[in-house]
């Protein structure tokens, strides 16, 4: 897997801390830092997502995928899947995540509670690799909501 960031502040009057990321599989993905009031120099534009917001949206993004494929193999009705990410970091550099709780809201047809909380307990054990990677400094935390779509 490659990926190349770019400074796209490299230029100009105000330089910023606009980042441009150009992945393996062709996709790009810009990111910004938050503007320095202080410093402007030091500071975003406030353009797009911080590095670390675009690390936690990862980690949402693998660990959806893992729940909708699990309860798909598992020949369940899944209709929708979302994921809402609320993060801690440490207050001094380096401002690693040290709490995530992850808050799914899965849509289906006659879904059984117990597959989808297998689903998410086999992606946080077992197949999302960026949610392993951030539980060596984070302690991961996880609940649900399922809305029947068959519901009267």
């Amino acid at each position: 897997m490659e990926c190349t960031v770019t400074w796209t502040g490299a230029s100009g009057a105000r330089s910023g801390m606009g980042f441009l990321a150009e992945t393996g599989s062709g996709h790009t993905l810009v990111m910004d830092g938050a503007p320095d009031e202080v410093r402007p120099d030091n500071g975003g534009r406030n353009l797009a997502p911080r590095p670390m917001e675009a690390v936690l949206a990862g980690t949402g993004g693998c660990t959806a995928y893992d729940v909708v494929l699990i309860l798909k193999r598992g020949r369940h009705d899944v209709r929708g899947c979302s994921v809402k990410l609320s993060a801690e970091r440490a207050p001094t550099d380096p401002k690693v995540f040290t709490a995530i709780h992850m808050h799914f809201t899965v849509r289906g047809l006659n879904l059984p509670a117990p597959a989808v909380e297998r689903a998410i307990a086999m992606s946080h054990e077992k197949y999302c690799s960026a949610s392993a990677m951030l539980a060596h400094t984070a302690t991961m935390t996880t609940s649900f909501d399922l809305v029947d779509d068959g519901a009267s």
